[in-house]
């Protein structure tokens, strides 16, 4: 069964653009994003749209549809009533190249700002990990890093001179999964407060709440990493056992 659908999709680039309306044919079973690909191929040949795999995996078709940061490849037609208007738009925090397409960079600038993975002197085998610590940061890796955490935060969305400072949720999420590997041997909570501004998450839950792989990221990583971060600074016996040298990494902070 097919019927024939309002959309709204925003056209423009960084200077300028407006919201224009189209009506185009959806079939049963159909997503956002195979609408787009039809609105391209029968009305507006050159609206740029950013898209890979069309199976949730890539992050790359971001976008905000009636408001609500999704990918267009997992939002099914069905969602929304036959009369109901859809409304595709950019994502808002980051700039706007053209369309629908934003420029991210700002996400892998703060990517290579990361100290790599050190296992110290550890040779290949001969480290032994538990399986819960397998599975507390295989929750992390599952990031397809369609960065909607970011874009929802409202310390970066509604405050552009916090960029500088601040990582984002999905990068403090990278350095709570490094911080919290047993085999790591740097201790991140220095870096995750100074330099990627961790003390601005006020715990909201919205980067969570969009997360199309269903991450905690609020409860097991900006939390636990609060946490982390305020026994090293904050707990007398710490701080002095830091500052003799005394206090393996790990030793000072609650489990998380």
């Amino acid at each position: 069964m097919s019927y024939e659908a309002k959309f709204r999709v925003w056209r423009g680039d960084a200077g300028e653009g407006e919201l224009r309306d189209y009506t185009v044919e959806v079939n049963e079973g159909e997503v956002v994003l195979d609408i787009i690909h039809r609105l391209q191929a029968t009305q507006a040949p050159d609206l740029a749209v950013r898209w890979n795999c069309k199976a949730g995996k890539c992050g790359s078709c971001s976008a905000e549809i009636n408001g609500m940061p999704r990918l267009m490849c997992m939002t099914r037609m069905s969602t929304f009533a036959p009369d109901e208007t859809v409304t595709v738009t950019p994502v808002r925090t980051f700039p706007v190249i053209r369309d629908l397409v934003t420029d991210v960079s700002f996400n892998y600038e703060k990517a290579r700002q990361i100290p790599s993975f050190d296992p110290g002197d550890t040779k290949p085998g001969e480290f032994r990990m538990q399986q819960v610590d397998v599975e507390r940061s295989q929750e992390f890796r599952k990031c397809i890093e369609c960065f909607l955490c970011n874009n929802v935060c409202h310390v970066i969305r509604d405050h552009e001179e916090n960029k500088p400072g601040f990582a984002g949720p999905r990068y403090l999420m990278r350095i709570a999964e490094l911080e919290m590997h047993p085999a790591d041997t740097a201790d991140r909570r220095a870096i995750a407060q100074e330099d990627h501004g961790l003390g601005f998450c006020n715990i909201t839950k919205c980067c969570t709440e969009v997360c199309p792989e269903h991450i905690k990221i609020t409860d097991n990583a900006l939390i636990p990493m609060k946490e982390r971060v305020v026994g090293r600074r904050y707990d007398p016996v710490v701080w002095l056992g830091s500052k003799l040298g005394i206090v393996r990494k790990g030793q000072d902070t609650p489990s998380a």
